[in-house]
């Protein structure tokens, strides 16, 4: 309850609170308003915005409907976002919680991997690995995964090297509690502050990384995002621009609502920022 009001007092984080529910229901209707798919050919190819009765963006090249494929793909950007997002902490905060906790030849082993993992460019690695393994939404999902992890790992270790010599701590370790219950139970709750701002973040990365690889041809050809929709009007941009603008303009949107709602996070779980 105090988050929540620490919340409805940053303008920034209502405002991205509102976009994200925007986006949410945008995701919820596509297949109710739009139960045939967005591959289904509607009308004429090159129907600006406003042309159609009930098809408010137009259509594509082949005469799809933009709307339909705004509404489904919000779906799979989401997806996808949130779905890298949940693969990288899980693993990053593995890694960050074990190196921080244990420190020693433990925290050298997994540092190195992070370090190794950190030298190669995200966005080139991605590429790679979709390029390697075939195209598909899990794919994609494992190669964001794969290249936003090493920045958890980061922020956990150090977290965990702050608070793994805290009174609390010691007091459990006297009690007896085992090692895994005491990172489970104690410190990684006590570190849960910076990872759900950072989460907020890497679902907004992922989103932008989802829409570089579909830009460049590298996305699922079976599944509409909105970066595949990006990359489809990518060759018509001269003449119909819209088929650029109305997927950026969502990617652009749902990124600023979730950049919104990390700064008001940062802000509320702040105790210094926000104390009631």
């Amino acid at each position: 309850m105090r988050l929540l009001r620490r919340l409805g007092r940053s303008p920034a984080a209502l405002a991205g609170i509102f976009l994200l529910l925007a986006v949410a229901a945008m995701a919820a209707a596509g297949p109710l308003l739009y139960p045939e798919g967005p591959w289904v050919l509607i009308g004429r190819p090159f129907a600006w915005p406003g042309e159609l009765a009930g098809r408010p963006f137009g259509t594509d090249s082949l005469g799809r409907d933009v709307t339909a494929g705004i509404l489904h793909g919000s779906r799979i950007s989401l997806l996808i976002g949130l779905a890298a997002t949940a693969v990288a902490l899980g693993f990053g905060v593995a890694v960050g919680a074990l190196a921080g906790y244990f420190g020693g030849w433990v925290d050298d082993a997994l540092m190195r991997l992070t370090d190794a993992m950190q030298t190669i460019p995200p966005f080139l690695l991605a590429v790679v690995i979709v390029v390697i393994v075939k195209p598909t939404v899990a794919t994609i999902i494992l190669a964001i995964a794969a290249i936003s992890w090493p920045a958890v790992a980061r922020l956990v270790r150090a977290e965990f090297l702050r608070l793994r010599e805290a009174e609390f701590v010691a007091a459990c370790r006297a009690m007896g509690m085992s090692d895994m219950r005491i990172i489970l139970t104690q410190i990684l709750p006590n570190s849960s502050a910076p990872i759900v701002v950072s989460a907020s973040i890497m679902v907004a990365t992922a989103i932008l990384t989802e829409a570089g690889l579909s830009f460049l041809g590298l996305g699922d050809p079976n599944v509409m995002s909105w970066g595949t929709m990006v990359g489809l009007g990518r060759s018509d941009f001269r003449t119909a621009w819209y088929l650029v603008a109305v997927p950026g303009v969502a990617i652009v949107f749902t990124v600023l609502a979730l950049n919104l709602l990390g700064d008001g996070l940062n802000d509320a779980l702040n105790t210094r920022l926000g104390r009631d």
